[in-house]
């Protein structure tokens, strides 16, 4: 029997917790009618503690709580594991970094993860996940004030709260009622709550089965509570680089786009991050919003409801271009081109695929703009032939590259001329770019130190140097020496790099038109010379 809950400890309830929501993933799943039936409840609450585990096993000598509340924060898929990850991130705002917690503390702590868990909710309701939630915290804190203030009776309290909410949620919430099923996210917060129990104590909780969700369910003819027509589709995406007021004015803009809104955050090493999640159906609005706040990435966009792609229109043509990372996106849709943005975690075939078909154009270029990414586009594209669509890959290793593509796009040529013309462009663009090391390493210009300022050309780094004008100089005085009529510069977020090369290239190669581009990011130099 724990007397208190110590790092060791954490680890075996969050490894339980893995366990009775893998177990219990199909039947969560089976019972998820709110606030919209797509059957992935279980799924998403046992990700989101696969995350917070995953986090919590690399943590090193970090505290357990914060470790558990990154990962959970960070890898929270869907509405219940978002709140999920804010329950847990409120247990760690009281307990990380503090003596091992008892009866008493952990009962304070409950209180302040559901209260939070409320305010991360942009419209709570009741019959859900956060009243099984705050029921089991108003038991804890009862427990406690009626001296019952062990650690195993204080958690045995919340777990008990926790089953007699769940037990009420259907008078509460008529999309339950009608289904004749109890809230999905809830029973898997008592799923959760049990695992604390049998951590504490060593001894499972004897309870009855979760009820079962009605049979045939999955099927939308069966399903009472249905999502309006429409092209409806869960947002989710981690956001970084953002303060307190730019995300308070995320969470106004996209309460006006949709509903379900949840927006999570926590602390990182790099600075503090935000899981937000949203059903609309202004998809692209809602990451634009994201964008307008900080870095925006690892976007994911699931429909609510099956939703058919849109007939291919007959001669309407498009292009598709993906942006990794902060790439220049605002300078691909300024020409009318439509973006996959990503960020560290990459972007994925299928938001690829799904940015094709959204098109409804018969005719698509896709320029990758990253060798990595070729591959990836090459997938989607196959994917959208099957689906009916003329799809041709130029594999463009460099945004620049793809913007010189763009520029010569012409759709009154037949589609396979206008193919092969931006793709001749593209390979007659040569493509360098000026970063800063990230750790010390050998390069093929020799060794460079954490900090110093690297020239690549064609992915092959060929400078290396302390100063970013310098080396920007350097590199494209190596890149012309090969000839060039046209410089295409994306200068990144010091714009002095940008002035000091424009006037070099005036001097130097005052024959060569240079085109300037001011493209944000991070990344200090981008170029290409046609």
């Amino acid at each position: 029997m724990l007397q208190a809950l110590d790092d060791a400890a954490v680890g075996r309830w969050c490894r339980a917790a893995v366990t009775a929501l893998s177990a219990g993933r199909d039947r969560l799943d089976e019972l998820n009618v709110f606030p919209v039936p797509d059957g992935d409840t279980g799924t998403n609450l046992l990700l989101t503690a696969e995350a917070a585990l995953a986090a919590l096993e690399a943590a090193g000598d970090e505290p357990a709580w914060t470790a558990l509340a990154r990962g959970a924060v960070l890898g929270a898929r869907g509405n219940s594991g978002t709140i999920l990850a804010q329950l847990l991130r409120g247990l760690a705002d009281v307990l990380a970094g503090q003596e091992p917690a008892d009866g008493p503390s952990l009962a304070a702590a409950l209180q302040k993860a559901a209260d939070t868990a409320y305010t991360a909710v942009a419209d709570p309701e009741e019959g859900t996940f956060l009243t099984v939630a705050r029921a089991g915290a108003e038991a804890a804190g009862e427990a406690v004030a009626a001296g019952r203030a062990g650690l195993a009776d204080v958690v045995a309290a919340t777990a008990d709260g926790a089953r007699a909410a769940l037990a009420d949620t259907p008078g509460q919430l008529d999309a339950l009622r009608d289904a004749g099923v109890v809230d999905a996210g809830g029973a898997g917060l008592c799923l959760v709550l049990d695992a604390l129990v049998a951590t504490v104590t060593g001894v499972e909780p004897a309870r009855p089965p979760l009820p079962a969700g009605r049979p045939g369910r999955r099927d939308p003819a069966h399903t009472p509570h249905q999502p309006p027509p429409g092209p409806g589709s869960e947002v989710q995406y981690l956001l970084a680089g953002a303060d307190e007021a730019g995300v308070a004015r995320l969470q106004a803009r996209l309460a006006a786009l949709g509903d379900s809104l949840v927006v999570v955050g926590v602390d990182t090493p790099t600075g503090r991050e935000w899981n937000v999640h949203v059903h609309t159906s202004e998809i692209g609005p809602a990451i634009e919003a994201g964008i307008e706040a900080g870095r925006p990435y690892r976007i994911a966009v699931t429909p609510l409801a099956p939703v058919p792609p849109a007939a291919p229109v007959p001669g309407r043509r498009a292009v598709v271009a993906l942006v990794p990372g902060d790439g220049p996106a605002a300078l691909f849709t300024g020409e009318g081109v439509r973006v996959v943005a990503g960020g560290p975690a990459g972007i994925g075939e299928d938001e690829v695929l799904a940015e094709v078909l959204a098109s409804t154009a018969a005719d698509v270029v896709v320029l990758p703009n990253d060798a990595a990414l070729v591959p990836v586009a090459a997938r989607a594209a196959v994917r959208a032939r099957e689906a009916g669509r003329e799809v041709a890959v130029v594999p463009t290793r460099s945004p620049v590259q793809g913007l010189a593509a763009v520029a010569v796009a012409d759709p009154a040529r037949r589609f396979g001329d206008d193919v092969i013309g931006m793709a001749e462009a593209a390979a007659a663009t040569r493509w360098a770019e000026v970063t800063v090391a990230a750790q010390d390493a050998l390069t093929s210009a020799g060794p460079c130190r954490a900090g110093d300022v690297l020239g690549s050309a064609e992915g092959d780094v060929v400078v290396v140097g302390a100063d970013l004008a310098d080396v920007a100089r350097d590199l494209l005085d190596r890149l012309l020496s090969a000839g060039g009529e046209m410089a295409t510069l994306l200068v990144g977020p010091d714009a002095a790099v940008g002035d000091a090369l424009c006037a070099h290239l005036a001097r130097a190669h005052p024959t060569v038109e240079v085109v300037r581009y001011d493209a944000g990011g991070t990344v200090p130099l981008q170029a290409g010379v046609e």
